[in-house]
C-alpha cells in the first residue's frame, strides 16, 4: 500500500471540508449537530486506541475496561496524559514507543509512517507519528485556517518555520502546497537561511505573506530596515499568519507596513487546533476535528467560564496512526464568551497565554512568563517585545525579574512604571531590568530557535 492508496480523499474531504466547503457545511449548524459529528469521529478513534498497548496500559491502570467509555459524554472518565507518559513509552519501548498502533495492521494494510519530532524546547525531542490520512487531515485543517484568514493560491508565502526533524516547517509546507496552492519560500529559521538573505529573498520573489513565529517575523522587519529596505514599500507584505506570542497585532502590522495579522494555535502532536478569522475576535476552535477541554492546572477539573486552564486535546481524525485522546498540552488559555460572529457552531479561545510547566507561583499567584511580555509590550511603546524572565530563590522565597528590551534603557522612571504595571495587572511584585535592543538574543535564541526561551530558572543553581 502506498501513501495515496491509504487515503480515501473523497471521504476525508466530506468529513473535514476545506475552503468554501468548510463555511458552507458549518455556517448555521447547531451545537447539537456538531456534537453528533464529533461523537461519531470520537468512537472511531476510541475503538482504535483500545487496540494499542499504550492506551491499554494507561486506561487499565485507571481501572477502565472496554465498554466503560462509549462516547464523548464519558470522556471525563479517561485519564489525561502528557509528553511525560509518551517519553516513558519511548524509553521502555524504543525507538518510537508503543503508542503508534502500527502493529494492529496486517502487513498488506499497514500504512506508511510519517516520522517527525518536537523541537525539544521543553526537553528531549518527542517522536511525532502520522499515517497518510492523519497527515493530510492535519494539513487540511491548517489550510482551512489560512483560507479563512484570506491566503489564496495567488500569494507568495515566505515561511520562517524550521525544518530538519521538527514537524512545523514540513506540515506548513504540505498545507500550503497540497491544499492552498500558493507559491512558497521555505526559508526556515535564521540558522537555516541568514536573516539578511531572507529579506533579500522576500524582495526578489515579491513575497506577499509571511508565516511563522511572531518573534522572528518581527525581527525580520528590523533586519529589512538595517538592510536599507522599507517594509510595506520594498517588501509588500499584505498578510502575516503565525504564533504571535508577546507581539500585538498592531505592533506587528506597523513593523511590516500595515499587513493584516492573524494568530493561530496548535502543537506538533495535534496540528492546528484553532485560529483567528476575519472577525479578529479570538481563535475559532476547529471543533469538528479537535475536541478540547480546559482543565484547572492544579485540580485537573474543568475550569469555570472565563478562567484559564490547560488545553487538553482529543484529535477526532487520528484513527490510522498514533490516536490522541485527552493529551495535556500544558499550554494555557481561556474560552471567549459570546456567540460566534461567523455563525459557526465552534467556540473560540483567546489563544496561547503561556505554559503551565513554565508557570511560577509567586506568593500564591500563578505567573506565566509569556504573559509578562504581552502586558509590557502592549502598554509601553518603548518595549520592542523581546524579553525573558529569571526566577531565583531569595531568602527562602521565589522572586522573578523580567529582563525587557526597550528603545531607551536609561529612560527616567520607566523601570518603576513597568514594575507598577505588573504589580497592578498580575497582583504580585516582579522586578524589571531594562536593556538595549538585541541584548536578550543570546539568552532567548531568537535567531536560531523555533520558540525563543522566555524563562531562566535559577532556583536549582
Amino acid at each position: 500500500m502506498d501513501y495515496f492508496d491509504a487515503i480515501d480523499l473523497p471521504a476525508v474531504r466530506e468529513a473535514f471540508p476545506v475552503g468554501a466547503a468548510f463555511l458552507g457545511t458549518y455556517r448555521g449548524m447547531s451545537r447539537d449537530e456538531l456534537r453528533a459529528r464529533q461523537d461519531a469521529h470520537f468512537r472511531n478513534v476510541l475503538g482504535f486506541a483500545w487496540k494499542i498497548p499504550f492506551y491499554q496500559r494507561l486506561w487499565g491502570d485507571a481501572g477502565l475496561e472496554t465498554g466503560d467509555v462509549t462516547g464523548l459524554e464519558d470522556i471525563g472518565k479517561l485519564p489525561t496524559y502528557s509528553k511525560v507518559e509518551l517519553m516513558r513509552s519511548v524509553e521502555e519501548h524504543p525507538p518510537i514507543g508503543d503508542f503508534h498502533g502500527l502493529d494492529t495492521y496486517v502487513d498488506a494494510d499497514r500504512p506508511n509512517l510519517i516520522f517527525q519530532t518536537t523541537s525539544g524546547t521543553t526537553g528531549t525531542p518527542q517522536p511525532l507519528l502520522f499515517g497518510p490520512k492523519s497527515r493530510e487531515v492535519q494539513s487540511m485543517l491548517l489550510a482551512r485556517l489560512y483560507q479563512l484568514q484570506g491566503l489564496t493560491r495567488d500569494d507568495v508565502v515566505h515561511s520562517v518555520y524550521g525544518h530538519g526533524m521538527v514537524n512545523g516547517g514540513h506540515y506548513v509546507r504540505e498545507a500550503i502546497t497540497h491544499w492552498l496552492g500558493a507559491q512558497m519560500l521555505t526559508a526556515g529559521t535564521g540558522i537555516e537561511t541568514r536573516s539578511a538573505n531572507q529579506v533579500s529573498l522576500m524582495q526578489t520573489f515579491k513575497a506577499t505573506a509571511i508565516v511563522g513565529f511572531g518573534d522572528y517575523i518581527k525581527r525580520l522587519a528590523d533586519v529589512a530596515r538595517e538592510s536599507g529596505l522599507t517594509p510595506g514599500e520594498d517588501i509588500r507584505i499584505r498578510l502575516i499568519s503565525g504564533h504571535m506570542g508577546a507581539e500585538t497585532a498592531a505592533s506587528m502590522s506597523a513593523a511590516w507596513g500595515g499587513a493584516e495579522v492573524f494568530d493561530w494555535y496548535g502543537v506538533g502532536d495535534t496540528g492546528a487546533i484553532a485560529g483567528e478569522g476575519p472577525d479578529h475576535t479570538g481563535m475559532h476552535v476547529l471543533e469538528d476535528a479537535q475536541f478540547i477541554e480546559l482543565l484547572d492546572v492544579d485540580s485537573h477539573a474543568p475550569v469555570a467560564e472565563g478562567d484559564i486552564g490547560d488545553i487538553v486535546c482529543t484529535c477526532l481524525f487520528k484513527d490510522d496512526v498514533f490516536p490522541i485522546i485527552r493529551f495535556n498540552t500544558h499550554d494555557v488559555t481561556r474560552f471567549v464568551a459570546g456567540d460566534n460572529p461567523l455563525d459557526l457552531p465552534m467556540r473560540r479561545i483567546e489563544g496561547f497565554l503561556g505554559r503551565s510547566d513554565n508557570m511560577v507561583k509567586l506568593r500564591g499567584i500563578n505567573v506565566y512568563p509569556q504573559g509578562i511580555g504581552a502586558v509590557l509590550s502592549t502598554t509601553y511603546d518603548a518595549a520592542n517585545g523581546e524579553f525573558y524572565c529569571r526566577v531565583a530563590a531569595v531568602d527562602g522565597r521565589d522572586e522573578m525579574t523580567a529582563v525587557i528590551e526597550v528603545d531607551d534603557a536609561g529612560a527616567d522612571d520607566l523601570k518603576e512604571q513597568m514594575e507598577a504595571t505588573l504589580r497592578t495587572k498580575l497582583g504580585v511584585n516582579i522586578a524589571v531590568e531594562l536593556c538595549a535592543p538585541g541584548t536578550t538574543a543570546e539568552v532567548t535564541g531568537i535567531e536560531v530557535r523555533q520558540k525563543p526561551i522566555r524563562l531562566i530558572d535559577e532556583r536549582g543553581a
